[in-house]
């Protein structure tokens, strides 16, 4: 097996993954919509590459641009792929989530950097089918973008608006929000804050090799909080949009931050010590699917 001494990051793009309220990045110059079809079926939109903040940046609507896709019928492998297809070493994943400690209040941020997966019906896994991979999930965002993202942040919060560095991101199947009893399990766990995506972006990126990292905007108390009242679309939407302003100009200034400093992480060698079955057992139709990740080590496939 051959195994890169290195990884050029030179050339590489930053990607955004837009989600409930986000639908576009304000900001974003130059833009090419693109129509993309990957070995996993169609993403979520046409993906839209232009300039922000003096790099090229690839932008996802995650539900699609008019919200169509429930949390678990979002095309998670399709978008991940695309990404990837398109150079997208780096993805920043701003998304609404409920807080589940007081002191995480409704319009905080938080930088999280564990998870713990509740979701039980959806493609988590880009493998299969022939070829097998392990990757190291201990770290399930970057650290070393999630670093970049929070020094940012930190800098652009409003007086009363606190950023929150780390904590555990619960992630839940949907679309269904939280029973009262849930919400207070999850609460007993240590969890931070409660979502129903990012979780399946992040194992999927770490596959592609892609460093991934999380501003989750809480738009509200989880139902466990007795004195808040229930969670409801109008609140989360309400809330999400008065922190869209400040999530793009977050993602504005860090993909600047990004664009100069060009982090390395170990996620973008995350699948050299990850392949356990031999290239040449692995079916043609599924070397072929996972070319695009795999032929810095197997070799490219030219079946």
């Amino acid at each position: 097996m051959s195994v890169p001494h290195s990884v050029d990051l030179s050339q590489a793009r930053l990607g955004v993954l837009g989600g409930s309220g986000l639908y576009a990045m304000e900001g974003l110059e130059e833009i090419q919509e693109l129509t993309i079809e990957t070995p996993f079926g169609s993403p979520s939109d046409q993906l839209r590459l232009g300039r922000l903040g003096g790099m090229e940046v690839v932008f996802l609507a995650r539900h699609g641009r008019h919200h169509t896709f429930l949390p678990t019928e979002v095309p998670y492998r399709a978008n991940i792929w695309a990404m990837r297809s398109l150079g997208v070493r780096w993805i920043l994943s701003p998304s609404a989530v409920g807080s589940l400690q007081q002191e995480i209040a409704p319009l905080d941020m938080v930088v999280p950097d564990q998870f713990i997966d509740r979701t039980r019906d959806r493609p988590k896994s880009f493998f299969g089918e022939g070829a097998v991979a392990h990757v190291a999930l201990g770290d399930p965002f970057c650290p070393s973008l999630s670093r970049v993202l929070a020094d940012v942040a930190d800098s652009l919060m409003p007086e009363g608006r606190t950023l929150h560095r780390g904590g555990t991101y619960l992630c839940m199947e949907g679309p269904a929000f939280s029973t009262r009893a849930e919400s207070n399990l999850y609460r007993s766990w240590g969890c931070s804050v409660i979502g129903m995506t990012n979780h399946t972006e992040a194992r999927l990126a770490r596959e592609a090799e892609i460093a991934y990292a999380t501003l989750a905007m809480a738009t509200d108390y989880d139902c466990w909080y007795a004195d808040h009242d229930s969670v409801t679309v109008e609140m989360v939407i309400g809330n999400l949009k008065a922190n869209a302003a400040l999530a793009t100009e977050i993602v504005k200034t860090t993909a600047e931050r990004i664009a100069a400093l060009r982090p390395a992480s170990a996620a973008h060698h995350a699948l050299q010590y990850a392949l356990m079955t031999p290239a040449d057992q692995v079916p043609a139709a599924t070397r072929r699917k996972l070319n695009l990740f795999t032929k810095s080590y197997w070799g490219t496939f030219k079946g």
